[in-house]
């Protein structure tokens, strides 16, 4: 009978050099009849699966999963020695306050850390994160880093929430990153470094070879600092600063060849901003107060978000000269003083992409819409713009724009034809005066118009591509608004436009 069996059902030998039996791997259904009939629960008894595999399956697994897999199955006891990926947060463990208190919770989370730090092996250690709510013993950070750091590490993330403590008056990173860690096996292989709300205080110059990704938020550094790891970080593809305080000058060196992408974003404490590295494409800005930029002449930014008080009047006068390869401008201010542009000879002969937006209430009541024309009169490869303004508080009733438009013509400019110009959208449409003149001054210079959006409601960016390219006016239309959309009709048809007219009511409405 076992020699029949073995006739019909030949073995085969396993990676590891186990033999099985093939119709034990493959659940024969007379190995399920019998096993069903005895009322007996089967258990797979296939071939043990070759332990680099059982480490790969075991790396795809969360930090959380991982370990609840290796508490009951043998398989993964092992594997758990050698898991790629380490993230050590309250969420991660497991851990409420609510259920252990302040106290007990990092006590457990300690004990948690070294635990597995001591048991794992350091073979194939690639990330290693730290995310703390709470204020612990400097100690245990830096024995923890320097477990982790020991290896070949390519990803290192401390996270520390509540980082920050008052000290003389004034709010003090409780931890000082140890710089000299990164000295060690870890200089040639880290790729990602993100630290938040910590100091990092280098004293000497060092070159980490892999580096890729900068992240720092609320790090205290000065601007020399900062350079000692900078200067030598050739493969530097991505860096980020967030409100890093202590930054005043930031300077990005010539030698950064592979940096692609730049954000800094409140910064308080910055006055300049110098860009050498060439290949830059995507700047992003953000502060409350503008500072002093300088792009190198080798510099190539195309895709620039621009975020402070007078952006608006700073990206017509003086980005023209300073970014003259730009491709995507977004510009965001919360707060414009001057209350028109002037006509300026300056251009942005390779801008696609023009969106504005001036979410906040602060700025000139009397605010000229109409002098927004030159960004596209200096623009002759515009294809797309979007303008948002928040124009709630500032306008009186439109009844009364109404009557100055109908006994007054409205304002004309130089003939200038929009001839790449296919989308455009005003969010928050509102039927002011200056406003209107921008948009029928569109309508009659854009003869490549596919789609205008009129939002009266919605105040999210973006321009759609929907078949449903057209005149599209977003619901209540009254007085103005309505007098203004028939008028943009005569203007349409008057150009040869022929186009959808689409009217986004809501479903319920009854109007015809």
């Amino acid at each position: 009978m076992r020699r029949h069996q073995r006739l019909r059902h030949p073995r085969i030998q396993a990676r590891d050099g186990s033999i099985v039996s093939v119709a034990a791997e493959e659940g024969l259904p007379c190995h399920q009849d019998c096993n069903s009939r005895e009322g007996k629960i089967s258990r797979y008894s296939g071939p043990a699966l070759p332990e680099d595999i059982l480490l790969h399956i075991h790396s795809l697994l969360p930090l959380r999963d991982a370990a609840r897999a290796a508490s009951v199955s043998r398989a993964f006891r092992n594997s758990w020695k050698c898991h790629p990926n380490l993230y050590f947060s309250n969420e991660t463990m497991g851990l409420k306050d609510t259920l252990h208190g302040p106290e007990q919770m990092q006590l457990d989370f300690i004990s948690t850390v070294y635990h597995i730090l001591k048991r794992h092996s350091g073979t194939g250690l690639k990330t290693f994160g730290l995310e703390i709510s709470s204020h612990y013993d400097p100690c245990h950070l830096d024995s923890w880093l320097h477990l982790a750091l020991s290896s070949g590490l390519e990803e290192l993330i401390i996270e520390l929430c509540s980082g920050l403590k008052m000290w003389s008056g004034m709010c003090m990173p409780w931890y000082n990153f140890p710089c000299s860690l990164l000295s060690g096996k870890s200089r040639d292989s880290i790729q990602n470094l993100r630290l938040s709300s910590c100091a990092f205080h280098p004293t000497v110059r060092f070159c980490l070879r892999s580096l890729k990704k900068l992240y720092l938020c609320s790090v205290s550094s000065t601007d020399d600092e900062l350079q000692c790891i900078l200067s030598d970080s050739f493969a530097l593809e991505r860096l980020e600063l967030l409100s890093c305080s202590k930054i005043i000058n930031l300077k990005i060196p010539y030698l950064l060849q592979r940096l692609s992408y730049l954000e800094v974003k409140a910064c308080l404490s910055l006055e300049a901003i110098q860009i050498e590295a060439p290949n830059i494409s995507t700047f992003r800005f953000s502060r409350r107060n503008p500072v002093q930029l300088s792009l190198g002449e080798a510099c190539q930014v195309k895709d620039l978000y621009v975020s402070h008080y007078g952006a608006v009047y700073f990206a017509r006068v003086d980005l023209p000269l300073i970014a003259p390869c730009l491709e995507i401008l977004t510009i965001e201010s919360h707060k414009e003083m001057v209350n028109n542009i002037t006509i300026l000879p300056s251009k942005f002969y390779q801008l696609k992409y023009l969106d504005i937006c001036v979410p906040g209430q602060y700025f000139v009541p009397d605010y000229d819409f109409f002098s927004l024309a030159s960004f596209l009169d200096a623009s002759p490869s515009l294809e797309t713009f979007i303008l948002d303004f928040n124009l709630r508080r500032v306008f009186a009733d439109p009844e009364s724009v109404l009557g100055e438009l109908s006994q007054s013509h409205m304002r004309q400019t130089a003939e200038h034809h929009y001839g790449n110009l296919k989308r455009v959208k005003i969010n928050r449409f509102h039927p002011a005066r200056s406003l209107v003149e921008l948009t029928c001054h569109i309508l009659e210079s854009a003869a490549s118009l596919q789609c205008l959006t009129l939002d009266t409601k919605c105040c999210c960016s973006g321009v759609s591509h929907s078949k449903s390219d057209g005149l599209i006016v977003s619901w209540p239309l009254e007085g103005l608004a309505l007098w203004l959309v028939i008028k943009m009709v005569i203007l349409m048809e008057a150009t040869g436009y022929s186009g959808p007219t689409l009217l986004q009511a809501p479903p319920d409405c009854k109007a015809k």
